[in-house]
């Protein structure tokens, strides 16, 4: 097979996607609009995933005590500083449930984002069981002047560890929501785990093959990792043998044989989570940023000479 040409990189990447949408390069900027979680809130459960804390990735200026216009001009700023190139930028509703209000509330909410000038578009981060008819014909109101992605926390493709770590839903509940997010014609993201609890390296590569039969513009992996405070750091100290929790150069292959099997159409938005050392029990990894990480990642790509999809019609 051939190596498909991803505008010289080796995955489909999510800077080449905005690049095509835009015209250039596109920063997400990071709001804490003060939702919660029917997971935590006692509607499904009060404990919440035993994965979860959000805190680990909520960048300094991403408040909810601040306005969304603040939030969104204070990581503008930010960005600005560190990433000099963007000049627009979509507001990213991150933290918890971004549709977990009732519709008014949430108009209100999305449409002080897309009044801020540079902000093109917004990408909302939610649960696949919190969207209805109602709010996806909205988002396709604001579609006609703005960009809109829904993205959303699947985590696993297995109901059995869907049920161990607390998720609250299963997968054909993902598989709902990504199917009717795609018939409304909106973008649709979904965030994985490797890593979690109960599964093989060879059921998590089995997962190639069903992710890639969604209706999917983009994908983001995580390996697993453990943050104090959680009840999966409490399952941990009590029994860490029952963990398998990736060392960076065994992660970087096995990333590397799931997305040679994943369909080439999807974009791959991260390949690997980046906190604050602080917030983990486990070791971070020799304290990478994730662009380092990606480095590593492309550059044995190159040096198995593979890429994204090479094994995609060979396996399915």
């Amino acid at each position: 097979m051939t190596q498909p040409i991803f505008n010289g990189r080796r995955f489909n990447s999510y800077s080449n996607y905005f690049s095509k949408q835009f015209g250039g390069r596109v920063q997400k900027i990071s709001i804490d609009a003060g939702f919660s979680c029917p997971n935590r809130d006692g509607t499904l459960s009060t404990g919440g995933c035993s994965f979860c804390s959000n805190d680990a990735f909520n960048p300094s200026y991403c408040r909810p005590e601040k306005s969304i216009r603040q939030q969104i001009e204070e990581g503008i700023e930010f960005h600005q500083r560190r990433y000099r190139r963007a000049t627009q930028y979509l507001a990213y509703f991150q933290p918890y449930s971004n549709t977990y209000k009732p519709l008014p509330d949430l108009k209100s909410i999305y449409q002080q984002a897309i009044e801020v000038p540079d902000v093109i578009g917004i990408v909302i981060g939610t649960r696949p069981d919190l969207i209805d008819e109602s709010l996806l014909n909205y988002l396709n109101e604001i579609q006609q002047t703005h960009y809109v992605m829904l993205e959303y926390g699947v985590e696993s493709v297995y109901d059995e560890t869907l049920k161990r770590v607390n998720r609250g839903h299963d997968f054909a509940t993902a598989e709902r929501a990504i199917q009717l997010t795609a018939e409304h014609n909106i973008p649709c993201g979904a965030h994985f785990i490797f890593g979690l609890p109960g599964e093989t390296k060879e059921m998590m590569l089995d997962a190639a093959n069903i992710i890639s039969h969604l209706p999917l513009t983009t994908v983001k992996f995580h390996q697993l990792q453990i943050f104090k405070g959680t009840k999966m750091a409490e399952e941990y100290q009590e029994q860490p043998t029952a963990f398998h929790l990736f060392d960076l150069d065994e992660y970087i292959d096995f990333v590397i044989d799931f997305v040679e099997r994943l369909s080439p159409d999807i974009v791959i938005e991260r390949f690997a989570g980046e906190v604050p050392p602080r917030y983990l029990v486990s070791e971070p990894w020799m304290k990478l940023r994730y662009d380092q990480v990606l480095q590593r990642i492309e550059s044995r790509m190159k040096e198995r000479d593979t890429w994204q999809g090479r094994l995609y019609n060979q396996f399915f």
